[in-house]
């Protein structure tokens, strides 16, 4: 890949819930049927840290399940107690995969997933228990899918002071700039998004001064970067008109450039907050950029 960074791969547990109806869950694993031709796959907790050790990507999520965030309040316990069994067996796992002469990479970091679903208490009562298991990093996972911003924060504010403070705290699949502002107050380190590639696909587009969707007829004409004293690449040499056209046209360049917008966005957002974090700054900053962000 040429990318000599920190990478972090995933461990397979989303798409338990997101296959929900190709899949079947039991205590050794999942058992899949695969959306493409059917085929019958098996994935549990050694399996995915085999998988993730083999990659040798910085970081290996633990297996998990993710249960819907409006999930019966016994079938979100019953989850939890064998998420945290599964973490069990993915810590002993990696702890004999790094230890293999043929392991590419032996240093392998472990992050633990907390679950729990809308449930304080069973979200805290976990994270307690995965705390005290000692690991690299500690994930948030299972919200952002179906819940209300409100709630999520919710969930945020209760948890997080129940995990480790001197290890990093990732919030799984969020969010918008918004949606990291909230977290990022609230203690969480870092995040993964579709929204920054995925919207751009779309022609939808983050700037200081809100959301902007290029297929609207108003950018037709609009000579205009998509936002006045961006650096990124579409910023500095093409036109807003330019790119709606490429989008219109199905050039896969309006894709692109898009892409490259949100995510230069997104990157500048999060040295902006680093630096307000340093600066004891951070509160008039979120303030100011969530205003500025509404103005549109």
């Amino acid at each position: 890949m040429s990318w000599n960074r920190p990478i972090l791969t995933d461990s397979g547990g989303f798409q338990v819930f997101s296959l929900a109806g190709l899949r079947r869950i039991k205590e050794e694993g999942v058992y899949f049927n695969s959306h493409i031709d059917g085929r019958k796959i098996f994935m549990g907790p050694e399996e995915s840290m085999q998988i993730q050790s083999n990659l040798a990507s910085t970081i290996a999520m633990a297996f998990d399940e993710c249960p819907p965030s409006k999930a019966d309040r016994q079938y979100v316990t019953d989850s939890v107690e064998r998420t945290t069994r599964w973490l069990l067996r993915c810590k002993d796992e990696m702890k004999r995969l790094n230890s293999r002469e043929d392991t590419i990479n032996k240093n392998q970091l472990l992050f633990g997933i907390n679950q729990g679903a809308v449930y304080a208490d069973i979200r805290i009562e976990h994270a307690k228990r995965i705390a005290a298991l000692e690991l690299d990093g500690y994930a948030i996972g299972g919200l952002a899918v179906g819940e209300t911003h409100e709630e999520t924060y919710h969930i945020l504010e209760e948890t997080v002071p129940y995990l480790p403070k001197d290890k990093p705290t990732y919030l799984m699949g969020v969010g918008t700039p918004a949606n990291i502002l909230e977290g990022v107050e609230r203690g969480v380190d870092f995040f993964d998004c579709v929204y920054p590639t995925r919207n751009g696909r779309h022609g939808h587009l983050y700037t200081n001064q809100g959301k902007i969707n290029l297929f609207n007829a108003k950018y037709e004409l609009d000579d205009r970067p998509i936002e006045e004293g961006c650096r990124c690449p579409a910023c500095q040499r093409y036109s807003r008109a330019y790119i709606r056209h490429l989008l219109k046209a199905k050039e896969m360049l309006g894709l692109r450039l898009c892409v490259l917008h949100n995510l230069y966005f997104y990157n500048t957002m999060m040295a902006e907050i680093r630096d307000a974090l340093d600066a004891g700054t951070f509160a008039a900053y979120k303030r100011q950029k969530l205003e500025g962000m509404l103005s549109l």
